[in-house]
C-alpha cells in the first residue's frame, strides 16, 4: 500500500502542465541515460587488443561512420561546376571568391587563399568554418568571412587554403538544427543529419583542391574550430587524402554529451545518426596513424577538458599499436570556447611540420585583412539552390513497396524488413532481457472498478507501472483481455480517476462481470514523465538519439514487455492480449506487434499514414513506411482501424496475395 500511495503522489505531479519543477521521471531518465552511456562508452575501441584486430575491423568502422552520416552509399562525384566570381590581391596574397556544387544544385561557397607568386605545387589546407555569423543589413556573408584570418595566414606562409562555408550561416542559409530546434523530428526516421552534408561538402572540397594546378594533392591538411572542428573529424576519419589534421574544439565523448549535458550547447551538425551505438572516440582512431593534433582550451563549456582527454587517450592506444605515438598530439591552452591566438599557433606549427617538412618560428599573427563584402561570392543567390531544403533529399526515402506476387515473396520481404528494423532502428533493444519481475504493488476500489497496480521491468533501470481494472464481482484476479497503451492526455483522465473519491466515473465506463482491462503508460508518460518544459524535453530526446536509440523506439520495447507482463496476470495466464492505442502510440503498437507474439488483435485509432509526424525510429524511412509495417503486423491478426487513417490499402492487397 505504501507503493500505491507513492504512485498517487507521482500522479499529482503528472497533472501539473509544463512545470519547471523537476518531475519524478527526471531522476529515473537520468539514471537510465547514465547507465546506457556507460554501456556504450568507448565503443568499439574498448574491444581492440591488437593492430591485426584493428586493421581487420577498421574498414567496417569507417563504413559505419559513412552510413551514420547518410553517405553509404556515397553519392556520385560529378562535375563540380566550379566558378570563380571575383578576385582580390593584397599584401602578397590572392583571394578567389568561388562556388562549386558538391551535388547538383547543392552549392558550396568558399574563398581560396594563395600566394600571389606560385613557383611550384604547394601544400593545401582545407579550413572548415564553425558558426561565425556575419550578416550586415540582412545579407549573409558567410562563416568564411568570420574565419578569413586563418586563410590569409596560411597563404602568407606558402599554403593554398580553401575556406568553405557551412550549410548554416553560409551565404545560402540552410539549417543545422532540425532536432535541436525540435521542428524536424522526422530527421530521425530519415537517418538524416546535417553533419552528413558537411562531411560530403568537405570530401568534395578535397576534390576541388586536387583539381587546382597550384596544389600538391598528396599534401593536404584540414583544420577548423567548433563546428569546423567537428567537420575536420568527419573528413579526416573518412578520407585518406587528409595527410595531417588539427581539429580544434570539435570533439568530446558521450559521457560529456549525454551525462554532463553538453548536448544542450550543440546543434545537430556535431552528431552522426548513431545506428551502431559508437562513441566519438572512434573518430580520432580512424585518423591513425596519420599526424593528428587534438586542440582545445581548458575552460571550454561545450567541449570539457575531461572528455577531450578521454578521446585523446583512447586514440593514443591505437596510435601506439601502429608504433606511431608521436603522430598524435594534444594541445590544451587557457581560455573558454573561443578562437584564440594561443590555439592557432600550435595548429600552424603542426601543419607546417607535417605538410612542409619544417616549422620555423612564427613571427606574425593571424588577423583579418578584408571587409566581408570583398569576400562575397554571389551578387544574387542561385534560384536553383537546394541548400535550404537539402534535408528532404540528402538521404533518400524508400518508395512504396510493391505488392508481393506470392506468399513466398512476401515471406522474404518480411524477413528483410524485420532484419533491417532489428539492426537499423531498434539495435538498442536489450540483447538479453532481464526478468519482468512482475509485482503486485497495490490494490484499491475505485468507483465501479477494482484496481490492481503492478510493476514490471521493461529493461535495466526502466520500471513501469501496469494497472489492471476489473469488476469487483469477479471471482479472483482475471487475466486482462486487452491492453490500453495510453498517451499523456489519456493518462491524465486515469490519474484523475485514481485520485478521486470512490464514487468517481472511470474512463473505461462500467465493467462487465468478466472484464479485465490493463492500462500501461510507457516511459516518459504519466508516472515516469520527465520535465515537459519544451527545451528540457527536446534535449532528453536528443540524449536518447546520441546513444543510438529513440524514445519511440524504446517505447516499442515497453509495449512488448507490457504485453508479456499482462498475459501473466490472473489465474489463467493467456498466450496473447489485444492492444488498443491512438495516434503515434498506435504506430508504436504496430511495430511492437511485428516482433511480439504475445500481442493479439490491434485496435488502433488515428494510425499515422506515414512517419512524418511520428512515431520516430532510427532510419525507418530509408527502407519502409507505415503501410508496410501494418501489413507485416496485420497478416496473421485482426486489425481494427478507426478515425483519420488511410494506411490499410497495402495490407489488404497483401492479404489477397496470401489467400491465393
Amino acid at each position: 500500500m505504501r507503493l500505491l500511495a507513492a504512485y498517487l503522489i507521482v500522479l499529482s505531479f503528472a497533472t501539473t502542465a509544463y512545470s519547471q519543477t523537476p518531475q519524478p521521471g527526471d531522476v529515473l531518465v537520468q539514471k537510465y541515460l547514465a547507465a546506457e552511456t556507460a554501456r556504450v562508452t568507448n565503443d568499439p575501441l574498448k574491444t581492440i587488443r591488437s593492430l591485426e584486430q584493428w586493421n581487420t575491423n577498421k574498414a567496417e568502422y569507417r563504413r559505419h561512420v559513412q552510413e551514420m552520416l547518410g553517405l553509404d552509399p556515397m553519392s556520385e562525384r560529378g562535375d563540380l561546376q566550379a566558378t570563380v566570381t571575383g578576385q582580390i590581391e593584397r599584401d602578397g596574397i590572392v583571394v578567389e571568391n568561388l562556388h562549386f556544387q558538391s551535388s547538383p544544385h547543392l552549392y558550396v561557397t568558399a574563398n581560396l587563399y594563395r600566394p600571389a607568386n606560385v613557383q611550384e605545387k604547394l601544400p593545401a589546407i582545407l579550413y572548415v568554418c564553425g558558426h561565425g555569423k556575419v550578416k550586415i543589413d540582412g545579407v549573409s556573408y558567410g562563416n568564411k568571412s568570420h574565419y578569413q584570418h586563418h586563410g590569409a595566414w596560411f597563404a602568407r606562409h606558402g599554403f593554398v587554403c580553401l575556406v568553405v562555408d557551412s550549410l548554416e550561416l553560409g551565404e545560402i542559409e540552410g539549417t543545422h538544427k532540425g532536432l535541436y530546434s525540435d521542428q524536424r523530428r522526422w530527421w530521425t526516421n530519415r537517418g538524416y543529419t546535417s553533419a552528413g552534408v558537411e562531411a560530403w561538402n568537405c570530401i568534395r572540397s578535397l576534390d576541388y583542391l586536387q583539381s587546382r594546378d597550384e596544389v600538391d594533392g598528396d599534401r593536404i591538411g584540414v583544420t577548423g574550430r567548433s563546428g569546423g572542428g567537428a567537420y575536420s573529424w568527419w573528413v579526416a576519419a573518412l578520407d585518406d587524402r587528409i595527410k595531417a589534421a588539427v581539429p580544434v574544439a570539435g570533439i568530446t565523448d558521450l559521457e560529456n554529451h549525454v551525462v554532463d549535458g553538453c548536448v544542450e550547447g550543440h546543434c545537430d551538425c556535431m552528431y552522426w545518426v548513431n545506428t551502431y551505438q559508437h562513441d566519438y572516440t572512434l573518430l580520432p582512431a580512424l585518423v591513425a596513424p596519420r599526424p593528428l593534433m587534438i586542440a582545445n582550451t581548458d575552460r571550454d563549456g561545450i567541449f570539457p577538458l575531461d572528455g577531450v582527454n578521454r578521446c585523446y587517450f583512447a586514440a593514443r592506444d591505437i596510435y601506439e599499436l601502429y608504433g606511431k605515438a608521436p603522430n598524435l598530439a594534444l594541445t590544451i591552452t587557457p581560455g573558454p570556447h573561443k578562437d584564440t591566438q594561443q590555439l592557432r599557433i600550435p595548429a600552424f606549427h603542426w601543419l607546417r611540420e607535417h605538410l612542409q617538412g619544417a616549422s620555423p618560428p612564427i613571427t606574425d599573427v593571424a588577423l583579418p585583412m578584408f571587409k566581408p563584402q570583398e569576400l562575397k561570392v554571389f551578387d544574387k543567390l542561385p534560384a536553383d539552390e537546394i541548400n535550404t531544403k537539402i534535408d528532404e533529399t540528402f538521404v533518400a526515402a524508400a518508395q512504396p513497396a510493391a505488392v508481393p506476387q506470392s506468399p513466398q515473396q512476401w515471406k522474404q520481404m518480411c524477413g528483410e524488413w524485420k532484419e533491417l528494423l532489428a539492426t537499423k532502428s531498434f539495435a538498442a533493444w536489450p540483447e538479453d532481457p532481464i526478468p519482468l519481475d512482475l509485482k503486485l504493488t497495490g490494490e484499491s476500489r475505485k468507483g465501479d472498478w477494482e484496481v490492481d497496480q503492478y510493476e514490471f521491468n521493461s529493461q535495466q533501470h526502466v520500471s513501469l507501472p501496469l494497472f489492471v481494472f476489473q469488476s469487483p464481482e469477479s471471482s479472483g484476479k482475471k487475466t486482462p483481455t486487452r491492453l490500453l497503451v495510453v498517451n499523456e492526455q489519456q493518462w491524465q483522465t486515469f490519474a484523475e480517476f485514481l485520485q478521486a473519491p470512490t464514487t468517481a466515473k472511470c474512463p473505461l465506463g462500467k465493467p462487465a462481470s468478466d472484464q479485465a482491462v490493463a492500462v500501461v503508460p510507457v516511459r516518459g508518460i504519466g508516472p515516469t514523465q520527465w520535465n515537459q518544459n519544451p527545451r528540457k524535453d527536446t534535449h532528453i530526446r536528443r540524449r536518447f538519439l546520441l546513444l543510438g536509440q529513440s524514445i519511440d523506439g524504446m517505447r516499442v520495447w515497453d509495449v512488448r514487455r507490457a504485453a508479456q507482463a499482462a498475459t501473466q496476470i490472473g489465474l489463467e495466464p493467456a498466450k496473447a492480449i489485444d492492444i488498443e492505442a491512438d495516434g503515434p502510440l498506435a504506430g508504436i503498437a504496430v511495430y511492437a506487434a511485428i516482433f511480439e507474439p504475445s500481442i493479439g488483435a490491434l485496435n488502433l485509432t488515428d494510425l499515422p499514414a506515414n512517419h512524418r509526424n511520428g512515431p520516430y525510429f532510427f532510419n525507418v524511412r530509408r527502407f519502409m513506411n507505415m503501410p508496410e509495417a501494418l501489413a507485416i503486423a496485420g497478416q496473421n491478426r485482426s486489425v481494427q482501424l478507426t478515425g483519420e487513417t488511410q494506411v490499410d490499402d497495402y495490407r489488404q492487397k497483401v492479404l489477397k496475395t496470401l489467400k491465393k
